[in-house]
Order: structure tokens, then C-alpha cells, then sequence
């Protein structure tokens, strides 16, 4: 265990890893040794999670926080001590770690039972213990067994008062921005081959954790158990066909990457997507495809792995058709062929698109025959933290009415809405510039003292009264 571990007990995550030796590469040059240090204020956190009004709470459990080593045969005490100390509180304060069943939305009012804030009982958030990093990550198939041992600890440990799992959060984020890009930890740059690798691992993972808890635990905790998927909506740039297919490109082969093999009948990833990483194969002198295919048992593993669709969702980009030269390097962009542009002229801004937001909740409708949609993330940034932060409460207020519409007038089946995020955070190579906060958090105080801005006493306000303010 390194030196600058503030918390006894907790291993190396790839993210300490990455901010220690590659501070650089952090926006501020910034850790997350301490960030909120919500381990400690917990208590503090459950009393203002109480006092905005919300009923659920969602947060993440941190895989070398319980297992420091990363595998399953050391169990760290001063981590379960943590979560069950935290666990117990939010329930006794009648705050649910994530609920089975809402009362979901009505046409003009939004339930109190459909709201809720940041953080959850999800499993993987990022963290992977640096010691399976190691042995190649994500991009190496052991690491969904390892993930399994480390879901079966959890659920042993907590699955008695948790009756909502989340395993994994924004694979994408996961997958192409750190072993495609190299965005982040742990930092490989692989693109096109890296990513594809991890992808298939990680659905891998995933469908083991859903078939574990369905068959030893669901009977006597009887919960539920899901995965939580990040997109945009991609609209088309231009009524050009071209463009056209090139936005239903960019969902298939962004949302659909991990949803189809899931979500659909058939599974598998989507036909355009191997089909175009074939072709690109062939031209780039590969043997085979760089997308690793599934077998015929692992397609029937993976389907129909999930209780409910987890959706975050941020931002709209105008997609175009777009040729890339023949002799680049392979890449994820290049197999999709696209482009992306925001509007400087939308309005009110080019960060708050809600119209994008109904569109990719119908697209889901749609395409995946009204599955049981978790709205898990959602909000938008301010580089200030300016404490009357009404670009935010206008974001929520639009957002909100949105989704409402999708649910009252469109037939979609949202059961709830969770914003990201309760406080300002971390925001991984982004250090701490971008706050995404209804509180304040002062990191340059030891107390890092938490105040409300103008966003939480909305938030309160929309929870208590059932109503979007005019």
C-alpha cells in the first residue's frame, strides 16, 4: 500500500495510480486522495441528503476500498465498517440505498419517490485495483471472474439492505476513453484494439454478476440487479442521407455497443458495428476483425442480463458522415466513420439540448421495446461554482419537464430521475475545475465545508412540491 493513502485498509486503484504518476496529465494537477472526503463526513452527507427531501440515495462501493488487493481472499474490515455504517444510517433516516419500485411519473408532477441524488450501490465506478491492472485490466478475460469474486463479497455483505445493484457504470467511459484514448487511468492508449478487448471483458463481467445474483441471491434478498449505460443523442447535421446514417451510426455503435448484446433479442453487438470493424480490418492488413467476436454461449450468457436500462446522459452533438484517410491508424472513431459539432446558436445554451434528451429516451423506446429506464445520471456542469447557479436550475427545470413529456405523452417507461451529483467532486482528469454540485465544497478548507447553492433549494423545492416551478 502506498504512503498517501489517507484511508487504512483501502489498496491502490487505478486512479491513485494515475493522478500520482501522472499528475500532468490532471487538468489542476490535483488528487483525489481526499476530494469530499466523504469517508469521514458521512454522517454529514446522510443529513443533507435527508434535508433536500430525496427517498433514494445512490452510491458507489470502491472495489480496492473492500478488497485491497484486488481479489477476494483479503477483505478489508475498516471498509465494511464504512459501508455498513453508511448503509444503516440512510435507512435509518428512511433513505433507501436505490428502491426496487417508485411511484414514477404523472403527466405535470414528478413523484417524490422518482427523485433522487448522486452517488450508489454501484459496483464499478471506475476503480479497478492497480494490481489487476496489472495483469492487463479490463483487457484481460480473468478480470471478469475477478469481478465476480469482489460481487459476490458485496453482496454477501450488504445485499440484506440493498435492494438495487448496479455492476457497472458508463462502460464506454470505461472502455474507449481510457484503453482507446488513454483519457484517464489507467491510461493505455490502444485504440481500436484496446477498447474492443475491454468492451468484451466488461460485458462479460457484467453477465456474470447478473447470473450470480439471480441464482444465489435473489430469492432471499429480492432485489434487483442492472447495468447503467452512458449516451448522447446524435442528431443528424443535416438532412443529407449520408448524415442521416451516420447519427444512427453513432447511436448503434455508442449506446448500442452495449445495450444490444443485452437488450435485444438476437444479442451481439449491432450489425453495422462488426461489419464496419471487419471491412476496416481487411484494409488495415489485420488476419481478423480487431472487434473480438462472442461465441454462440456468451451471446446467450449476456442476453437479457439486466433488470432495468441505467442511463446517463449529458450532451447532444450534431453528427455528420465523415471519410477518414485509409492509411490511419485504426480507431473507434474511424470505425464509426463520424463526426460531431455542437450549435453555438441553440438555445438557451449548447450544453442544455432537452429536446435531445426526449429524443434519446424514444430512441431507447424504440429500439429496445420499452425496457425499464433508470434515469442514473444527469446535469451539467459550471467551471465557477458560483453558488446562484441558475444556468443549472434552468438545465434541471427543462431537463426534468422533458423527461416528463417522453414519460406522459410518449409512452416511455422512466421510473426515476437521479441527478449527478449531490456535491462538487473530483471530476477525474478534470481535477476539481468542473462542478456538477447542488453543494459547494470548499477544497481548499480541511472540513471541505459543504454549502447549498441556489440548484439544491430547486431541487427541494421540486421533491416537496411534486411540481416544476414556473
Amino acid at each position: 500500500m502506498q504512503l498517501y493513502f489517507p484511508i487504512l485498509g483501502k489498496g491502490e486503484s487505478i486512479w491513485d495510480h494515475f493522478t500520482h504518476t501522472y499528475l500532468e496529465l490532471v487538468k489542476d494537477h490535483s488528487t483525489g486522495d481526499v476530494a469530499c472526503d466523504s469517508y469521514h463526513k458521512w454522517r454529514e452527507d446522510v443529513n443533507i441528503i435527508k434535508d433536500l427531501g430525496v427517498s433514494y440515495y445512490r452510491f458507489s462501493l470502491s472495489w480496492p476500498r473492500l478488497l485491497p488487493s484486488g481479489f477476494s481472499n483479503t477483505i478489508n474490515p475498516d471498509g465494511v465498517r464504512y459501508y455498513n455504517a453508511l448503509i444503516d444510517e440512510l435507512l435509518k433516516n428512511d433513505i433507501e440505498p436505490m428502491r426496487k419500485k417508485s411511484h414514477g411519473v404523472k403527466s405535470g408532477e414528478y413523484g417524490s419517490e422518482a427523485i433522487g441524488v448522486w452517488n450508489g450501490v454501484t459496483l464499478y465506478h471506475w476503480d479497478l485495483p492497480q494490481n489487476i491492472q496489472d495483469l492487463g485490466g479490463w483487457t484481460n478475460l480473468d478480470t471478469a471472474k475477478y469481478f465476480e469474486d469482489y460481487c459476490n463479497v458485496a453482496f454477501q455483505l450488504f445485499g440484506d439492505r440493498v435492494r438495487l445493484w448496479i455492476t457497472v457504470n458508463e462502460p464506454n467511459s470505461i472502455c474507449e476513453d481510457t484503453y482507446g484514448t488513454g483519457n484517464g487511468a489507467p491510461h493505455v492508449k490502444s485504440p481500436g484494439i484496446g477498447d474492443y478487448l475491454c468492451g468484451r471483458t466488461l460485458l462479460l463481467a457484467h453477465a456474470r454478476a447478473y447470473h450470480l445474483y439471480d441464482k444465489m441471491y435473489r430469492e432471499t434478498q429480492k432485489g434487483n440487479i442492472g447495468i447503467t449505460i452512458d449516451s448522447i443523442w446524435a442528431e443528424p447535421r443535416t438532412n443529407n442521407t449520408l448524415d442521416i446514417q451516420a447519427a444512427e451510426r453513432e447511436m448503434q455503435m455508442g449506446i448500442g455497443w452495449w445495450a444490444n448484446p443485452i437488450f435485444t433479442q438476437d444479442g451481439d453487438y449491432p450489425s453495422v458495428m462488426k461489419e464496419r470493424i471487419a471491412t476496416n480490418s481487411r484494409m488495415e492488413n489485420f488476419t481478423s476483425s480487431r472487434l473480438p467476436p462472442f461465441t454462440k454461449d456468451q451471446i446467450e450468457f449476456i442476453k437479457g442480463t439486466s433488470d432495468f436500462f441505467g442511463l446517463n446522459h449529458y450532451h447532444t452533438w450534431l453528427i455528420s458522415d465523415y471519410q477518414y484517410p485509409e492509411n490511419e491508424p485504426p480507431s473507434y472513431e474511424k470505425d464509426k466513420g463520424t463526426k460531431g459539432y455542437q450549435d453555438p446558436n441553440w438555445k438557451p445554451s449548447p450544453a442544455i439540448v432537452p429536446w435531445g434528451f426526449r429524443k434519446l429516451l424514444n430512441w431507447v423506446r424504440k429500439r429496445y421495446n420499452n425496457p425499464l429506464i433508470y434515469i442514473t445520471e444527469n446535469g451539467v456542469e459550471d467551471n465557477t461554482g458560483t453558488l446562484q447557479d441558475d444556468e443549472r436550475i434552468l438545465f434541471r427545470k427543462l431537463f426534468i419537464k422533458a423527461l416528463v413529456q417522453a414519460v406522459s405523452e410518449d409512452g416511455c417507461n422512466v421510473e426515476r430521475y437521479t441527478v449527478w451529483s449531490i456535491m462538487d467532486n473530483m471530476e477525474w482528469d478534470s481535477g476539481y475545475t468542473l462542478k456538477f454540485g447542488l453543494y459547494h465544497v470548499d477544497f481548499s478548507a480541511p472540513n471541505r465545508t459543504r454549502t447549498p447553492k441556489a440548484s439544491s433549494k430547486f431541487y427541494q423545492t421540486l421533491i416537496k412540491t411534486r411540481l416544476i416551478p414556473d
